[in-house]
């Protein structure tokens, strides 16, 4: 009579080692659920714009994250957290690498370059969507206009500020200026036509015609401010 043979413990533990291990059908690791917080902003940017800030939960958005609500709450601090983080976003694809108050450059070229940069981010898309949110939740959620407010307008207004005040700045000025007019004077040059932009929706200029427009009011500025 033949018997099988009993493989040894220790050939057992072997070819139990070469089995792929099974991957877990429970909670994602720790990388998965980093990589989905990156994406919160990008997704919760998008429901914004789709949506409008009001209609858009926390629950909506963890739910498209594939995250948990509370991981909302510690990254972000809430939903107006997560709006900041949007729009902070936003403006370092456009500023990430520019430091006025570092730039050595002639001051129409400093200038002129911030603006450019402001108008492109002014001009885009998402921003032009978010302006006429802006528009129709002003009262309804206060919450939503201030913080756009501060991490979007009044940060440009003191980033401009802090430039114009630098001693070598302010030496090739003219004296007796508005000094706290001067960074929403710039501002508008930067926006232009805002009103009929808002209201009536006209084409969209090319960028050879935009550019020759945006240089053109900012040749008022630099003809009004400096000496």
């Amino acid at each position: 009579m033949v018997t099988a043979s009993v493989p040894s413990k220790p050939a057992a533990a072997k070819k139990a080692a070469r089995k792929p291990a099974r991957k877990s059908a429970g909670r994602p690791r720790a990388d998965e659920v980093e990589a989905r917080v990156d994406e919160l902003a990008t997704i919760a940017g998008q429901l914004f714009l789709k949506k409008g800030y009001g209609n858009v939960s926390l629950e909506m958005i963890a739910r498209e994250a594939r995250v948990a609500v509370r991981t909302i709450y510690v990254k972000f601090g809430g939903k107006a957290g997560l709006l900041g983080a949007v729009l902070m976003k936003k403006r370092q694809q456009y500023f990430a690498d520019l430091d006025m108050m570092q730039d050595q450059r002639p001051l129409k070229v400093a200038l002129s370059d911030f603006a450019t940069r402001l108008h492109d981010m002014i001009m885009s898309r998402e921003a032009v969507a978010l302006q006429r949110m802006l528009a129709a939740e002003a009262c309804s959620n206060p919450e939503f206009i201030q913080t756009f407010f501060e991490l979007g307008p009044n940060r440009t207004r003191q980033a401009i500020a802090d430039y114009l005040a630098r001693p070598d700045i302010r030496a090739q000025m003219r004296e007796g200026l508005p000094e706290a007019e001067l960074p929403v004077f710039l501002i508008n040059c930067v926006l232009g036509d805002q009103m009929t932009r808002m209201l009536l929706n006209p084409p969209d200029p090319s960028p050879a015609a935009r550019a020759k427009a945006l240089a053109q009011r900012l040749e008022l500025f630099y003809l009004a401010v400096l000496r």
